[in-house]
Parts: C-alpha cells; structure tokens; sequence
C-alpha cells in the first residue's frame, strides 16, 4: 500500500517549492522549502500568500 501524500495543491516557484498541509491540530499550515541542494530554506506560514511570497523573494546562497 503506497503512503498517503502529506501535502497537497504543491506549487514549484523556481528552487522552492509551496504546500498546504493539516498541523497536529488540524488546521491549514503552507511551507515552503528550497530544493537547492545545501541550501536549507524552509518555513511554515499560516496563509498561503505568504508561503508564495517567501518563495518568490527567496534567493539561494549555498
């Protein structure tokens, strides 16, 4: 049996990709996180236009 995908409706903005996902109280959370490899951005947002925004303001700096 294949495991459930803990995110949903993911957007890719350049190297950082946007998810929405339910918390351990099973509220919307969204977060984006840089797929850059040695970058290690990543951050939880209560809405989902700002986990859009930190993608799109986001730059790398392995």
């Amino acid at each position: 049996m294949p495991r459930p995908s803990r995110f949903r409706d993911v957007l890719r903005i350049g190297p950082v990709k946007v998810g929405t996902y339910f918390d351990r109280r099973g509220r919307d959370r969204h977060a984006a996180a840089c797929t850059a490899p040695g970058c290690g951005f990543s951050a939880d947002y209560p809405d989902r236009s700002a986990a859009e925004l930190a993608a799109r303001t986001h730059q790398c700096r392995p």
